[in-house]
């Protein structure tokens, strides 16, 4: 898949979206988003899953600053490699590169089997919305799911 062809809406959908969510730390904000891939069916074992995203973080910080966090998790419990994405109503403690907690949380998961490539595109996509202020700014005062799409579809080919 080149990068050309690849685009974040394959891998995004307004059913693996929550924009109010009362979790109030990252086990529980994890564990929402997991269950979205779940009950979609884009994974097939929410523990076995949630131990992949926890692994990963031991290796290091996937808060990035800002207010939001991009865990990710490579695992064989993946159906269809998707990506979630959480709106907390307050931030939550997060270790992140800026010491700040978290209130943005976009969960990748990824197919093990998959070729980095579909991955590495995928964090690309992201980390380039993620460093525009405005795409910030904006993602933080979305209201509607149709909101964060669009903005999303936005930045992404913009």
């Amino acid at each position: 898949m080149n990068q050309e062809r690849f685009n974040l809406s394959q891998v995004i959908s307004p059913q693996l979206i929550t924009l109010d969510t009362d979790a109030t730390n990252k086990e529980e904000v994890l564990t929402e988003l997991a269950e979205l891939l779940y009950k979609n069916e884009k994974i097939n074992d929410k523990e076995g899953f949630l131990k992949d995203v926890y692994l990963r973080e031991k290796e290091g910080t996937t808060g990035i600053g800002q207010g939001v966090a991009i865990p990710h998790g490579k695992s064989k419990t993946v159906k269809k490699t998707s990506i979630a994405i959480g709106i907390t109503r307050n931030l939550i403690e997060w270790e992140s590169l800026d010491g700040e907690g978290v209130s943005v949380i976009i969960l990748f998961a990824v197919q093990d089997t998959e070729v980095n490539t579909t991955h590495i595109l995928m964090l690309q996509q992201v980390a380039i919305m993620l460093a525009d202020d405005d795409f910030i700014a904006n993602l933080k005062n979305v209201k509607r799911v149709d909101e964060l799409i669009r903005l999303i579809k936005e930045f992404a080919y913009a």
